[in-house]
């Protein structure tokens, strides 16, 4: 198995503690406790908690490494549930008792791949937003030939304001720089057609926001310009930026599909198979979209990734990843004292921004 990378650019090599809702998904504990225990053993400074039913889940991790525990929950909230009203009527389902050890100050960050509407609900319910934040934003990394860009909304808000894209774009950006080392992250609104004016009332107006922004805005991008990379923030609303990522995903699982059954047909295509094995290899590597782990939720006080409902044993383990880097980035904390800044910027008048143009 491939095991993730250890830490972050600016993160240091400090422990963290992750929760993880371990009774969610489409594969439940069987997949989740192999994973999260790949990750423990794997990286011995960090400590990993699983919430869910005891008994399940210490039957299927058997011995425990010292660095892994669990903790007690008593119901799940299932796919089909309507995310707020199981949260209130199920107060120890494994996602609320995994984000209260955040709350608590007992875990430095959650995941789940359970019912993703309950996990955001949860997580904005329970931590609360951040000062100045008014809808957080979902993210994710999608894969191109020079590394990874952020793209967000992809589920949290499908009615965004102009506002609400010139936050995410400050918090994309701060993800994108603090965990996946990008210096000066370039910033992008997602729009059909690259020219300036291109696009609703919405993008008009949020162009206006950014171009006023420190960010390094670079204008619209178009859906064909993401896999060339004119971008590392890619900002969009829910619904476009769901279709998005996973049309990606879709796509590149259905490549590789037909690659497969090209070289079944014929003797001249296994063989063909056997030359470019490593140059499909490494291809396939490049697409791994499992290598991503997970999406974070940025804007709430504390850090909380999201990961694929399908997600099996090998994503599970980059989950934890993912959290153990958002976590020991203080993401959150970075996010609140970058709108802070931003506020006070604002609230400063024409008079300071006259002045920071003159020097």
């Amino acid at each position: 198995m491939t095991t993730p990378r250890s830490g972050g650019s600016e993160a240091g090599n400090g422990g963290v503690r992750v929760a993880f809702d371990a009774m969610g998904g489409d594969y439940g504990p069987t997949e989740i406790v192999p994973g999260v225990l790949d990750y423990a053993r794997a990286h011995p400074a960090d400590q990993l908690i699983l919430v869910g039913d005891a008994a399940t889940l210490q039957r299927i991790a058997g011995p425990l490494p010292s660095n892994a525990r669990i903790v007690h929950a008593g119901s799940v909230i299932g796919m089909d549930e309507h995310p707020v009203l199981a949260l209130r009527e199920k107060r120890d389902a494994s996602i609320i008792v995994a984000i209260d050890l955040v709350k608590s100050g007992e875990a430095d960050a959650v995941v789940t791949a359970g019912h993703t509407g309950a996990g955001m609900a949860a997580a904005i319910l329970r931590l609360g937003r951040l000062a100045g934040v008014e809808r957080p934003g979902l993210a994710v990394q999608l894969i191109t030939d020079s590394g990874p860009l952020v793209l967000i909304d992809i589920g949290a808000n499908p009615d965004s304001t102009p506002e609400h894209l010139a936050q995410y774009a400050r918090m994309g950006a701060i993800f994108a720089e603090r965990v996946l080392g990008v210096p000066e992250p370039r910033v992008a609104l997602l729009s059909i057609g690259e020219e300036k004016g291109k696009g609703d009332a919405r993008i008009q107006r949020a162009t206006e926001l950014l171009d006023r922004s420190t960010l390094q805005f670079v204008g619209n991008v178009e859906g064909r310009d993401l896999e060339n990379h004119k971008a590392d923030v890619v900002v969009t609303d829910a619904v476009a930026g769901n279709v998005v990522m996973k049309f990606f995903e879709g796509l590149s699982s259905f490549i590789f599909d037909l690659w497969r059954k090209e070289f079944r047909r014929s003797l001249r295509g296994r063989l063909a198979y056997l030359l470019m094995r490593p140059g499909i290899r490494r291809i396939r590597e490049v697409f791994d979209y499992e290598t991503q782990g997970g999406s974070p939720l940025l804007g709430v006080k504390g850090t909380v990734i999201i990961t694929h409902g399908s997600a099996k044993r090998r994503m599970i383990a980059f989950a934890c990843d993912v959290a153990a880097r958002t976590a020991r980035a203080r993401v959150p904390d970075l996010i609140a004292e970058a709108l802070a800044e931003d506020n006070a910027r604002l609230a400063s008048g024409p008079a300071t921004t006259e002045q920071e143009v003159t020097t």
